[in-house]
């Protein structure tokens, strides 16, 4: 036990997810225990984390959620472990949720990013048809974005922008954006990547676009189900930028959506809803955006990509295998599925006090008292 790895999880307490310091002590090594010295709770080593308040043992847990990550079925799973569907779908709600906590701690953060690709899935679910839209970091493989809505337009699209506009650096030299042949994508992505300028004056300030973004296209034109042609547009930007953000990311080839295509073909094959013509279909599209986060958090840091292995002799290996999120910088080890339940979400910020301090008042002088 380590308190300096651990924060308090109480959300009225001041020092809430501030891990290190001295207000944590070990309450009990029985019962795994911690004490916050400031706010005086106590609260349990697996609090925040997918474990938390579960009775069955943490290895058959990890093998459920395991399974579910690599695109076993849940019937399947319900048949060998003889467990209830529920309790399956339960563990996968929480292991969604963890997964969302790793993706915002470790995802989600500014650094430079040369060359996204964004595309769209649809999807059948039980009565309904929905979108899901995904991007992907083209240099390290990284999944960046995802998000589910029932209708293609314009809320799916700068949804999915949001969250990529999040671990994009403001002060990058240039981002290239490719998408299909949406012609919605140029008017979300211009009214994504802004920010406001205040000037001192009264009312809103002005949104300014962001500097260096471009953005391109691949459209393909098909003959039944036969491509036939695909033509390359460069809608923002010139040639030049476009070259040498395209040449960053990858150093060679031509402007296309091949990885994120390839990524759609992982997520296929993880998750059954999103394969063609499947009797397995998702009753609520809040299942289909859990299955979304654990498969692409799974594929980020549990999932060796054969594309980033590196040349060297590493333990007698000719090749060192590395996950997208080793390549990105983000952890120096591949995590395992376990690692990725027992990951604890900080909670959120304390947020500051309503309103403005504003001017001092001037100190009363004291009450005069009478004395007889």
């Amino acid at each position: 036990m380590d308190p300096q790895s651990q924060f308090c999880p109480n959300l009225q307490c001041v020092m809430r997810g501030v891990v290190g310091g001295t207000h944590l002590r070990i309450h009990s090594h029985k019962d795994n225990r911690y004490r916050c010295r400031h706010c005086g709770k106590t609260f349990s080593g697996r609090a925040n984390t997918a474990f938390y308040r579960l009775h069955h043992p943490e290895a058959e847990v990890e093998q459920v959620i395991t399974l579910l990550g690599y695109g076993c079925p849940v019937a399947a799973i319900v048949m060998a472990f003889g467990l209830d569907e529920r309790t399956v779908l339960a563990w996968a709600q929480r292991a969604a949720k963890a997964s969302a906590g790793v993706h915002q701690q470790y995802i989600e953060r500014w650094r430079e990013v040369n060359e996204v690709q964004c595309d769209e899935m649809r999807v059948r679910i039980q009565g309904a048809i929905v979108w899901m839209a995904l991007a992907i970091e083209s240099k390290t493989r990284l999944w960046l974005a995802g998000t589910v809505r029932f209708q293609r337009d314009m809320t799916l699209l700068k949804q999915l922008l949001k969250q990529v506009k999040a671990c994009v650096s403001a002060l990058t030299l240039g981002v290239l954006i490719v998408t299909d042949g949406l012609n919605l994508y140029p008017r979300a992505i211009r009214q994504t990547f802004r920010e406001p300028v205040p000037t001192g004056k009264r009312g809103r300030p002005r949104l300014h676009a962001w500097p260096h973004v471009c953005i391109a296209q691949v459209v393909k034109a098909y003959r039944g189900r036969t491509l036939v042609g695909v033509e390359r547009r460069i809608v923002q930007g010139s040639p030049e930028q476009v070259e040498a953000l395209r040449y960053k990311a990858r150093g060679a080839g031509v402007i296309n959506t091949a990885f994120i295509e390839r990524l759609n073909g992982t997520f296929r094959a993880r998750i059954a809803p999103l394969v063609r013509r499947t009797h397995a279909l998702v009753r609520s599209p809040s299942r289909l955006d859990d299955a979304m986060w654990l498969v692409g958090t799974v594929y980020n840091f549990c999932d060796d990509h054969r594309s980033l292995r590196l040349m060297g002799l590493v333990g007698g290996h000719r090749w060192l295998a590395q996950t997208p999120a080793m390549a990105a910088g983000l952890t120096d080890h591949r995590w395992s599925v376990g690692d990725l339940l027992r990951f604890r979400v900080p909670p959120p910020p304390l947020p500051p006090p309503k309103g403005s301090p504003g001017r001092p008042r001037k100190s009363q002088p004291p009450p005069q008292t009478l004395h007889g």
